[in-house]
């Protein structure tokens, strides 16, 4: 049986569903293009911080002005600086660097918390030949004082902006943490986002006890990690129609993780984790894997299998939601703890 693994994305036709999504492995020009001959679909490059940036401008004027405060002849330190290639110049760099060698649609990443200059970025970035943009959002509500609206609504505005500012297809990366996800989602979508993906993963600090200072670590997604974006995909994929992206993200690592994501709605599923683990030619793995299960269960394509487990197409929609909350927990059973006598 021949297998079609076509799907669109964004507007974008991929060969294949299977996405590498932001890391230090689409960052780099030999890495990707063993991603490529491996068989993804296309590429999300590693995102574009906003501190990243502006950290850079405030060390450069430091250095540039210290000693000035004292010292007259501190001013004759340093030559001129005619060209300083900082975050953002580099990372344009290295998109088109990625763009003129990729056969595969290239996705550029900003991580953003405000306007301003992201604005100007998103436009350099279409520029630079970028096939879609990934605008990751990514923030805590920590401040006790500003409210679920007023996050929202500046996370919207945000949107809204760099929708302006380009024409290329826009996504929207979100975190789990939205006080009414469906409702948000619409909004977004409201907003111009030609897709979603489901879901950023916020790295959890740790504590070191004999230092005693907060310790960043970066841990890498699990399997089960899927189980929250499923659902979600799930349940927008029937709310938001077939014209809006959606794109799974965290804790796929196998082919049967990859057909669990299309089943319940996703146009792509997207991995870094198990890249990272495996390294790059691990994808065609994972596509061996999707092709044999599509294979045994008689589907032809992508598009037949899209969906087929979305909420609205499942025999228990309530699977999904708070119905299936108690069959869950008692689906738990332990008798050698409540009936003792059982274990003799």
């Amino acid at each position: 049986m021949t297998i079609d693994l076509r799907t669109d994305y964004l507007g974008l036709h991929l060969r294949s569903p299977l996405v590498a999504s932001a890391s230090p492995l689409t960052g780099e020009t030999p890495t990707a293009r063993r991603l490529e001959d491996a068989g993804v679909g296309a590429l999300v490059l590693p995102s574009l911080f906003e501190e990243e940036i502006l950290n850079e401008e405030i060390e450069l004027n430091r250095s540039l002005e210290a000693g000035a405060e004292q010292f007259a002849e501190a001013l004759d330190y340093f030559p001129e600086v005619r060209e300083f290639a900082d975050a953002g110049q580099r990372y344009l760099r290295r998109l088109e660097a990625i763009r003129h060698q990729a056969s595969v649609p290239v996705i550029a990443s900003l991580n953003a918390t405000s306007t301003g200059g992201w604005v100007g970025y998103a436009r350099r970035i279409a520029e630079a030949g970028a096939d879609a943009l990934e605008l990751n959002v990514y923030r805590l509500a920590t401040d006790p004082g500003r409210g679920a609206d007023a996050m929202e609504s500046a996370d919207l505005a945000l949107i809204a902006a760099v929708r302006a500012a380009v024409t290329i297809p826009l996504a929207v990366k979100l975190s789990p943490y939205y006080t009414a996800m469906a409702d948000f989602a619409a909004r977004v979508v409201a907003q111009g986002a030609d897709g979603l993906v489901l879901f950023n993963r916020f790295y959890q600090p740790d504590l070191d006890l004999e230092a005693l200072e907060v310790v960043n670590r970066v841990e890498l997604s699990r399997p089960w990690e899927l189980r929250l974006p499923l659902r979600w995909i799930a349940v927008l994929r029937p709310q938001l129609g077939r014209g809006v992206g959606l794109a799974a993200t965290s804790g796929i690592h196998s082919g049967t993780d990859a057909l669990k994501a299309l089943m319940v709605g996703a146009d792509v599923a997207m991995m870094t984790s198990v890249l990272l683990r495996e390294g790059p030619e691990h994808v065609r793995t994972v596509e061996a894997e999707l092709r044999s299960w599509m294979a045994d269960h008689e589907y032809e394509s992508v598009s037949q299998l899209r969906g087929s487990a979305s909420q609205a197409a499942v025999a228990d929609p309530g699977a999904y939601d708070r119905a299936n909350y108690m069959r869950t927990l008692h689906s738990w059973s332990t008798p050698s703890l409540l009936n003792p006598t059982a274990a003799s």
